[in-house]
């Protein structure tokens, strides 16, 4: 991994992609998701997915936030029904140009390497591919965060939901990167055969080879029936102890 200076940052795990994310003074939630488990989703074009699992934490024991970083608004595994409540009480949404035409309101788009102010902490949209190149004009755009304090510092970045391509490689010329905060799981769906839409393990140790942070942490490869890779597969791609396993609720200090 890579030899940075530390960051100091606190990532608190919810479910699925929502993570909470303590830098720079901000406190940042991603991808809101709370509705109960149990209900089956459509995300388009003949595809579904059941939410399996819940919030780790209740939406009202997380306080108030800076910001929402919204990867995108199209899946509701990434923003469903209860995420979507809470968007117009935070002071702004930060997420794809589409989402934010959708969105309006607070709701700020940004387009890859561009970026917003939120407190002291800039927020940088990276790049994503939510699927082959081929299914982009149907499963639409999503985008991924770099978070900084400064020109010079380090960043924690947010993967979004993306697959390996040159586009999240860029990642590695453009930032240092202190903690990588990857979507996992490889999706797939039956409709679309072996297609894949998130990155495998494999994929994810090929990414930070590139890239190099200094603490890697798996996120959304659980809770959702469409996800075809947990834990044990992700783990496998890597050398032993290479990965950060968060604790779902529980604020960890990275």
């Amino acid at each position: 991994m890579g030899t940075a200076a530390r960051l100091e940052v606190t990532v608190t795990h919810i479910g699925g992609p929502t993570t909470l994310v303590e830098f720079g003074g901000a406190r940042l939630l991603v991808d809101p998701t709370f509705d109960a488990p149990g209900r089956r989703y459509s995300f388009g074009w003949g595809t579904s997915s059941r939410k399996l699992s819940g919030p780790a934490v209740p939406l009202e024991s997380l306080g108030s936030f800076d910001a929402v970083l919204l990867t995108h608004d199209q899946h509701a595994d990434n923003l469903d029904n209860s995420g979507r409540d809470l968007l117009p009480a935070v002071p702004v949404v930060v997420t794809t140009v589409a989402a934010a035409r959708r969105l309006g309101g607070n709701a700020v788009g940004l387009r890859p390497f561009s970026s917003v102010r939120v407190g002291d902490v800039t927020v940088i949209a990276t790049p994503s591919r939510h699927g082959p190149a081929w299914s982009v004009p149907i499963v639409g755009p999503t985008t991924g965060f770099a978070l900084r304090v400064s020109e010079s510092a380090p960043v924690v970045w947010i993967s979004g939901d993306t697959v390996l391509f040159p586009g999240v490689l860029s990642v590695a010329s453009r930032f240092t990167v202190d903690t990588a905060i990857l979507h996992l799981g490889r999706v797939q769906f039956g409709l679309t055969g072996p297609a894949r839409f998130t990155m495998t393990g494999r994929d994810a140790a090929a990414l930070v080879s590139r890239v190099r942070p200094r603490v890697v942490v798996p996120v959304h490869y659980e809770g959702w029936s469409h996800f075809h890779e947990g834990r044990a597969e992700i783990d496998a791609a890597f050398p032993a102890g290479a990965l950060t396993w968060l604790t779902p609720g529980k604020p960890t200090a990275l």
